[in-house]
């Protein structure tokens, strides 16, 4: 009798798990689809830092907005591209060279390096939460695999900077670019471009428009990038 009871409650168990992660799937690629052709209302890093400032009774001004691939400086995109992701027209997502290089420093005792690519940056951005685990990098894993499928290069980096967080609350090219310069995200010169490549790995802590001499550096060897990958006509090859 107990035998038979447990098999039946593990059938059951077993139907909903099935259920459940065919029913993520199909919400998932309906999501991630809808996306590729209407911009996404917001970002979960968006929805995180909300929520932080309610816990935290500081409110926080969300400074935001959408820019078509036409409207976003090329100067940027080549930016981000020359300071985060240089192999990004050619990888499926995951950079296994970058990967490798990582495991080889973390292995021999150096600083642990990041080895995310634009694609997963953007996956986590949009669709996830931030931190470290297991759970999240395989969602983060799934959800790369369905942008770089269902989305294509162009579009991957058209919502990277639509949503890339670059100060506190301010979320996206056209507003870094009016935080940072009172300029329009159009409109960025190498030098502003490649100030803002330079502090995404810290934008609580750098600032674009009054660089210390760490950004100064990083910025002078992005636009050194830039000019090696051969300028803004490389982003043809996306």
């Amino acid at each position: 009798m107990l035998n038979r009871a447990l098999r039946r409650f593990l059938r059951l168990l077993w139907r909903l798990i099935w259920r459940g992660a065919l029913g993520f799937v199909v919400l998932s690629v309906a999501l991630v689809l809808l996306f590729r052709f209407v911009p996404p209302p917001g970002s979960m890093v968006m929805v995180e830092r909300k929520v932080q400032s309610w816990i935290n009774s500081e409110p926080i001004d969300i400074q935001r907005q959408w820019r078509s691939w036409e409207n976003l400086s090329s100067n940027a995109k080549l930016a981000v591209i020359s300071a985060e992701d240089q192999r990004f027209p050619e990888h499926r997502g995951f950079d296994f060279v970058e990967m490798r290089r990582a495991w080889e420093a973390s292995r021999d005792g150096e600083r642990l390096r990041g080895a995310s690519t634009l694609s997963q940056q953007t996956a986590k951005n949009v669709f996830l939460w931030s931190g470290r685990s297991w759970v999240r990098k395989g969602l983060e894993a799934w959800f790369t695999l369905l942008i770089e499928t269902l989305w294509g290069k162009q579009r991957i980096l058209e919502v990277y900077l639509n949503v890339a967080e670059w100060d506190t609350g301010v979320f996206g090219l056209e507003a870094a670019a009016n935080h940072y310069f009172g300029a329009s995200g159009s409109a960025l010169t190498e030098r502003q471009a490649s100030l803002l490549a330079a502090i995404l790995p810290s934008p609580h802590t750098r600032s674009a428009s009054r660089p210390d001499a760490q950004v100064e550096r990083r910025g002078q060897w992005i636009r050194q990038q830039m000019r090696n990958l051969g300028g803004t006509a490389y982003l043809e090859r996306l």
